[in-house]
């Protein structure tokens, strides 16, 4: 069975293609622990990402290592592979104009060297085993930092696509060597073959010899927590169900009324004005007053805990004293539903049967708080941008001959809010997409750059209405769990927003919308916006103050609940 092409109408939003794992055997993985068994999973995602991570415990002792021995002097060794790293290579199965001339395949030849049949191209590409490497960049990496991540970002990828293939090697920062994935089949493979890419950063080889430094931006990102993001296999498993089964408990009817509600409060703000930057004053604001509410905060917290994200995502002076009163936010939430369970996520993370420790649901609300809250406002941002800058779309969205779905879906495809996501670390030496993988080696998965393989593009590179076999959340066993309600949230947004401001339009010319330098989020630095002022009638402030009210209000919404959003097909 292949992968759906993504050119496919109506294909779902993750591919049904079989795995490359075997949840039979536990790979052999040295020096590093072995690998925990592969469950089979459809693929799904990301996460998100954390711009600065509350509350950290100590740093986590690095995996026992040792140091990688000198290649031999005569013909190397190779262990079996383990289960889910069959040995035949990748490269192979490239087409020609996407792999190193270095790279091509002897024809006839399998990689033992004996005679093999022509072998058909396999839906997606497979790690090898490799004997001792060359050193992991024999080509110059890339940097992945500084004043290349400000301007069109999807140039770049294309001119790394052009210049390396599928698999690109990059720095994250000075003299910190990774892996980008951007090719479409090879970011699903590393997705769901946890036997060969594994989750825990604590094998990060960079890490290990001291390449990274304690202070590094890149830590809060990809220093190891003992959260979902990080672990594999059953203890991945067991993490993910409490925190899949929480917010499947969420009635999707009562978020949608309580994120018009919102939607509305903050736009009554703002309405009389004529003008507003609408990612500070409404697209960051709205997720962490939904997230708070999820949680079982009150709303006279939830002005506290917004400003103590913001104040951490600027990481500046501010910032250490804005962790601090977050993990105080979320600690006494915590202690508070130990002893007075209620109707939220904390409650149900609490008493589910997977067991979570106190510690454990801490770390998850402050993956659900932070991480949520970028890609949540990042895709409410841009879809709002596509709306003021294509007419297209804003023809026919505000004409009734376009869903809102349909410009939040084309975001998805084309800015995706998370651009590049860590991280999978390589738990032997392999070769895969062309590439020598070395134990130890980071590999980034490259959603925004996979999403525009022309592999997988049709010809003229149109996007199929109601298509959703984007990589926007990611794929695999490690999808994002929050997908619907992201959704949810972004869609009502935008959707209230174009009814409470029909004439909104932007302030500055959209050549002059400056992007954040990050290689992680696909974020505006500021949507500035002018309207007809609207001073809020008696009856929008009725409806509005409802939104003081119980988390799961069941008020009438100010516009009627949208009926063209469609649920999300992943799993």
């Amino acid at each position: 069975m292949t992968a759906p092409i993504p050119n496919a109408p109506n294909a779902p939003e993750t591919s049904d293609a079989p795995e490359t794992s075997d949840a039979s055997g536990t790979p052999r993985v040295p020096p590093a622990p072995a690998a925990p068994q592969n469950r089979a999973a459809r693929e799904s995602h990301p996460h998100p990402e954390p711009p600065a991570y509350p509350p950290a415990p100590a740093p986590a002792a690095p995996l026992a290592h040792q140091p990688t021995p000198p290649p031999p002097a005569g013909p190397p060794s190779v262990p079996p592979p383990p289960p889910g790293c069959p040995a035949h290579q990748s490269a192979a199965h490239r087409p020609a104009a996407h792999r190193p001339a270095a790279h091509q395949p002897t024809a006839g030849k399998s990689t033992a060297g004996q005679p093999t049949p022509p072998q058909p191209t396999p839906p997606h590409p497979t790690p090898t085993p490799s004997p001792h490497p060359p050193p992991p960049h024999p080509t110059p990496a890339a940097a992945l930092y500084g004043d290349v991540l400000t301007g069109d970002t999807h140039a770049l990828y294309e001119r790394l696509r052009r210049e390396h293939g599928p698999v690109v090697p990059v720095e994250l920062e000075p003299g910190v060597p990774a892996w980008l994935v951007i090719g479409y089949r090879e970011l699903l493979e590393v997705t769901r073959n946890e036997e060969c890419f594994s989750h825990d950063s604590r094998r990060w080889r960079a890490l290990r010899e001291g390449l990274v430094r304690p202070d590094s931006p890149l830590l809060p990102m990809m220093g190891y927590r003992p959260t979902v993001l990080f672990a594999d296999g059953p203890e991945h498993r067991r993490l993910y169900r409490a925190v899949n089964d929480g917010f499947a408990r969420l009635d999707q009817h009562r978020l949608r009324r309580s994120i018009a509600q919102l939607s509305n409060m903050l736009l009554d703000a703002i309405a009389p004005r004529g003008e507003a930057d609408l990612l500070a004053e409404y697209a960051q604001q709205l997720p962490l007053w939904a997230a708070s509410r999820m949680l079982g905060l009150s709303d006279d917290v939830a002005p506290e805990l917004i400003a103590a994200v913001r104040g951490m995502v600027d990481s500046g002076p501010e910032a250490t004293a804005a962790n601090q009163a977050l993990q105080r936010i979320l600690g006494d939430l915590v202690h508070r539903k130990m002893a007075e369970p209620g109707d939220d996520l904390t409650s149900w993370l609490l008493a589910h049967p997977e067991g979570l420790s106190p510690e454990e649901v801490l770390h998850h609300l402050a993956v659900i708080i932070v991480a949520g809250n970028g890609p949540a406002a990042n895709w409410t941002a841009a879809t709002v941008r596509l709306l003021l800058t294509d007419t297209r779309f804003r023809t026919h969205v505000t004409g009734g001959r376009l869903t809102v779905d349909a410009a939040l879906d084309e975001v998805l495809w084309r800015d995706a809010p998370v651009q590049n996501f860590p991280g999978r670390y390589a738990t032997r030496d392999l070769r895969f997409g062309g590439r020598y993988v070395r134990e130890g080696d980071a590999l980034l998965l490259g959603l925004a750059a996979a999403n525009h393989d022309p592999a997988v593009l049709p010809p003229d590179g149109q996007i199929v209405p109601g298509n959703r076999s984007h990589l926007a959340f990611g794929a695999g066993p490690h999808t994002c769990p929050a997908r619907d309600q992201a959704r949810v949230i972004a869609h009502t947004a935008v959707d209230t927003l174009v009814h409470r401001l029909p004439d909104i339009r932007l302030a500055v010319p959209a050549g002059e919308l400056a992007y954040r330098p990050s290689p992680w989020a696909r974020a505006l630095t500021a949507l500035p916006v002018r309207f007809s002022p609207v001073v809020p009638s008696t009856a929008t402030r009725h409806r509005t103050a409802a939104a003081g009210g119980p988390p799961w209000s069941t008020s009438a919404p100010t516009t009627p609940a949208p009926t063209t959003d469609r649920p999300s097909a992943w799993t």
